[in-house]
């Protein structure tokens, strides 16, 4: 809680006790209903006197004069910081997680697109994951394919997903070339990324001898079409419609503005990769956003991959006045199991 404000025990729990309130009610609070929920023996004056110097820290606002406090982002990032590490899922949705990830999905995307529907059901909010980035990832499997008249260079990475790209030959180079080329490169390939591939082939491009020379080159430059493809990361969305069944977001502007971002995605892939900067589960409340059009939103997200792997991201979009400890536990709980999901995938 670096840069945060020493609270008092007092002040600590009637601050916990305002947000939790606030949460579930979205209700401002007052001195009279936390005298009760605070679990302190004091009167309704001390409690207001305590609201007053909160609001003075900067934790609390008062929408109205007359009206009780609500909570600033500074305020949810003090009860966030304080969450336990963990907080026990619910049965049911423990038994919605197993479900699914006992089901036999053997792609990634498709895991990924059930993924964010999961996480949407289990939260309410809009949820997001980001697949592990193949620039990053090794190959599992590499070989060339004959198809018709053309030769097919298959990429299967450790996550599963697969990529081909179509070669033009050339003059020359018969079945027996591209059988032994494909030989060597299923032992060369395996285990580098498409990057480290594409220098391997570069460089028996330069020394090995014709016809393989050339067929070496071709790959090179199917590589490095591979490579520009996979540069376009892909964001999978579920859930994007819950959003306007919050109370918090019922401000058509506001809205307008979450739905635009949430649609461009070039800013969720941004969102994603700064929200998983602090591993296990990070949480983004309001302003901490980059992004000026989120500070009505907080996003909670998590890392996933396989031992020693590429590393994807997974997350929801909620207002500020979110239920952090169960989306935490949500978030946390399916990371973990999408992270075996994909060490499977590689077995």
């Amino acid at each position: 809680m670096a840069g945060q404000t020493q609270l008092s025990e007092r002040k600590a729990a009637i601050l916990r006790a305002l947000v939790r309130h606030y949460i579930h009610t979205g209700e401002p609070v007052g001195s009279e209903a936390l005298a009760t929920e605070s679990g302190l023996s004091v009167s309704s004056a001390t409690i207001r006197n305590e609201l007053a110097a909160l609001e003075e820290l900067g934790y609390l606002t008062q929408p109205h004069t007359s009206a009780g406090r609500a909570p600033t982002d500074l305020a949810y990032r003090y009860y966030v910081d304080l969450l336990p590490a963990r907080t026990r899922l619910r049965d049911a949705e423990r038994r919605a997680i197993v479900h699914f990830f006992d089901e036999a999905l053997e792609d990634i995307d498709a895991i990924l697109r059930g993924t964010t529907l999961l996480l949407s059901n289990l939260t309410r909010y809009a949820s997001l994951a980001l697949a592990p980035s193949p620039r990053q990832e090794a190959i599992a499997r590499a070989e060339l394919v004959s198809v018709g008249s053309g030769t097919l260079l298959l990429l299967v990475f450790e996550s599963s997903r697969v990529e081909k790209r179509v070669m033009e030959l050339p003059a020359g180079v018969a079945a027996a070339d591209v059988e032994r080329v494909s030989s060597e490169i299923a032992g060369s390939f395996r285990g580098e990324t498409v990057a480290g591939a594409r220098a391997v082939a570069e460089a028996r491009s330069r020394i090995a001898p014709q016809p393989d020379r050339g067929l070496f080159a071709r790959l090179a430059d199917a590589l490095a079409a591979v490579e520009e493809a996979v540069d376009a990361e892909h964001v999978f969305m579920g859930g994007v419609t819950t959003i306007a069944a919050h109370e918090s977001f019922q401000e058509r502007e506001t809205l307008r503005q979450i739905y635009e971002t949430l649609e461009r995605e070039s800013a969720m892939l941004r969102l994603l990769r700064e929200a998983a900067v602090t591993p296990p589960v990070a949480v983004m409340i309001g302003r901490e956003n980059p992004m000026p059009e989120m500070w009505e939103a907080s996003v909670i997200a998590a890392t996933y991959g396989a031992a020693g792997g590429a590393v994807g991201t997974i997350g929801v979009v909620g207002p500020t006045r979110m239920d952090y400890a169960a989306a935490m536990s949500a978030v946390r709980a399916v990371a973990e199991r999408l992270s075996a999901a994909v060490e499977a995938l590689r077995a």
